[in-house]
């Protein structure tokens, strides 16, 4: 596209696990029958237009399609097909249309002939970057320092993103260093999470509501596209999102547009969309769970972060990075207190295999660093933590089960024991920081406020807003 400053004819990059390439998403119009039966052309222009007429991009020698038929723009992140006021019309899967968006596998029909819109994945080569940081984001492993060559070359298009990982991997501080080093970065950047909100207030947060609209809504409010106009809205466990309300957020995508809940009238919003899930989208298309049309709107850009144990180079670097910062290392009079991480402590930390990510790495060095009583971490120190941890996970499952409870109340209230416990030793951790508390765990402030309210021990904590 050529507005987005992007070498590629279209816009689809992500990692493969295997080889130093990635996936470039190419779209095609093939002619499935007529006279041109076979054509092909490729999508990588801004506007192709289609008729009997010599000067068009394909040309179909078809008596019953006009001379100018319809053309095909690319929009900022899919393709819009227009009927030029054509004699016999332009058909999308026998629909006659005026004007649509495309999806892969859609059957576009000009007079007799039939042209089907395709997308497929190329492999191509990208360097990795000679940088070892891109925004928070750290890594002097090949596969962290290619994701930064990525990450350099699309962060000041408009490309919309969806950035897939484990829990604990960084996909918000990859979303944050995009909207950063883009020419967005003045304008606000909104975080949304799709799995911290109940499932029937989904819609009013994403698009807002009018006053009346249902119980509770006291007064007209703004949804999260509304707030991030101008900016990049940053939409966090995208697979979470109900099948009932992806069609809605595919319509706010192709038109940039949102109608609040209750109301009547669209807003237009300019906004960049960058995604992250936990989970495999593709394989959720698949079975089913995803909509094939929303996840094609949001792959436009599609990167892969490693696990922590994929890169286990990186730790010693991200451990050094991590104690320098002097967030959680610091003396009262400014020095940092940890200096050193002796090599036995590194060899254990390199052989860990860190479920919980970079996430987890954090955690346990802001656990470890106040048990150190000089300047160096120590084999010792390490073990210590570790074993901690794993008292920990063996008190969890120690958990009693109340087998006279129907399945479902002795589940929950399992659940409810370890979300008390869970928060409270969260809590503590972050000194009752309700910020860092959410940070730590992963899920939305909001989301955790309610927890705590919840089981009563909101009072506690230091309301940071």
């Amino acid at each position: 596209m050529e507005k987005d400053n992007l070498d590629f004819d279209t816009q689809l990059l992500g990692m493969d696990d295997q080889k130093d390439v990635v996936f470039q998403r190419k779209c095609q119009l093939v002619v499935l029958n007529g006279p041109n039966k076979g054509k092909k052309i490729d999508l990588s222009k801004a506007k192709v237009e289609i008729g009997k007429r010599e000067t068009n991009n394909l040309v179909i020698d078809d008596k019953t399609v006009s001379r100018n038929h319809v053309e095909i723009a690319q929009t900022q992140d899919s393709f819009v097909l227009k009927d030029l006021d054509s004699t016999n019309g332009t058909f999308i899967n026998d629909l006659r249309v005026k004007e649509a968006y495309l999806s892969p596998g859609d059957v576009i029909r000009v007079g007799n002939t039939q042209i089907e819109f395709i997308a497929f994945d190329e492999k191509v080569q990208i360097e990795p970057s000679q940088k070892q940081q891109f925004g928070a984001l750290v890594g002097r492993s090949r596969k962290m320092r290619q994701i930064f060559g990525i990450l350099e070359r699309i962060s000041p298009t408009e490309a919309t993103c969806l950035i897939e990982g484990e829990t604990g991997t960084g996909k918000e501080l990859v979303a944050r260093a995009v909207h950063e080093n883009s020419m967005r970065k003045n304008k606000a950047f909104v975080v949304f999470d799709c799995s911290a909100v109940a499932e029937n207030l989904i819609e009013s947060e994403l698009f807002g509501h009018v006053k009346g609209a249902f119980t509770g809504a006291i007064n007209t409010r703004r949804g999260a596209f509304e707030e991030a106009n101008g900016g990049t809205i940053f939409l966090d466990e995208i697979g979470e999102l109900s099948l009932e309300l992806q069609p809605k957020l595919l319509r706010a995508l192709e038109q940039r547009q949102v109608k609040k809940v209750g109301g009547n009238d669209t807003q237009s919003v300019d906004v960049r969309v960058i995604c992250a899930t936990n989970r495999n989208l593709k394989k959720e298309v698949s079975e089913g769970r995803f909509r094939q049309d929303l996840y094609y709107r949001l792959s436009v850009v599609k990167i892969h972060i490693p696990a922590l144990r994929e890169r286990p180079d990186d730790i010693p670097f991200l451990v050094e990075k991590l104690l320098a910062a002097g967030k959680f290392n610091l003396l009262p009079d400014g020095k940092l207190k940890v200096m050193r991480v002796e090599d036995d402590a590194l060899k254990m930390m390199t052989r860990y295999q860190w479920p919980g990510n970079v996430r987890e790495l954090v955690n346990v060095l802001e656990r470890m660093v106040p048990v150190v009583e000089g300047n160096s971490i120590t084999g010792q120190h390490t073990s210590f933590i570790f074993q901690e941890m794993e008292n920990e996970e063996e008190a969890t499952e120690r958990m009693d089960v109340d087998m006279s409870l129907p399945f479902k109340e002795a589940k929950q209230k399992i659940v409810e024991v370890f979300e008390k416990d869970y928060l409270a030793t969260l809590l503590r951790r972050n000194n009752y920081n309700i910020s860092k508390t959410a940070r730590a765990a992963g899920i939305d402030r909001k989301h955790i406020r309610n927890l705590l309210k919840k089981y009563g021990i909101l009072d506690a904590v230091v309301d940071d807003e």
